[in-house]
């Protein structure tokens, strides 16, 4: 599972000109499915996501989470983050999960997010849509949820 996580002013996103998800300061999260991705990799995602620290405090430091800024979350889905450039020019999405699978760790994401206290807005799955962000810092961060459960260098990861 990979997430784009962009810290925003506001996001919505729309399909055929209708609002189909708004948020004002808080989360863009665009969320791509991949083939082999469990239950478990939406839950540890959305704990990892909730839980950054990139809000700012009184000091001008990330030190902040998304509850401690009482922020929302925009969750969209996007396969095309699987996309595999690296032969040829026209990208392959072979890693990415068939949309059934994808749309049912799409609402596992999406719902524990929410049953953490955190305001929670969505895209409209397998649909085409638009994207409207003011991307404030600018902070984005590219997550992937096999290197949350890698070792550093080869050593145990240490309880956080």
């Amino acid at each position: 599972m990979r997430a784009c996580v962009q810290r925003v002013s506001r996001a919505e996103a729309r399909v055929e000109g209708e609002v189909c998800g708004r948020i004002g300061p808080g989360l863009l999260v665009l969320l791509g499915v991949a083939e082999g991705d469990t239950e478990a990799d939406a839950l540890k995602m959305a704990d990892k996501i909730v839980g950054l620290r990139i809000f700012e405090d009184d000091e001008e430091k990330m030190n902040r989470t998304l509850a401690d800024v009482a922020g929302s979350m925009l969750v969209v889905s996007q396969f095309t983050l699987l996309g595999d450039c690296r032969k040829g020019r026209r990208p392959s999405f072979t890693a990415a999960a068939a949309p059934e699978l994808a749309e049912t760790l799409y609402e596992v994401f999406a719902s524990s997010v929410a049953a953490r206290a955190v305001e929670v807005a969505t895209g409209r799955f397998r649909c085409h849509m638009e994207v409207e962000l003011v991307n404030d810092g600018p902070v984005t961060l590219v997550l992937d949820s096999q290197d949350l459960s890698r070792p550093r260098h080869g050593k145990p990861r240490e309880a956080e």
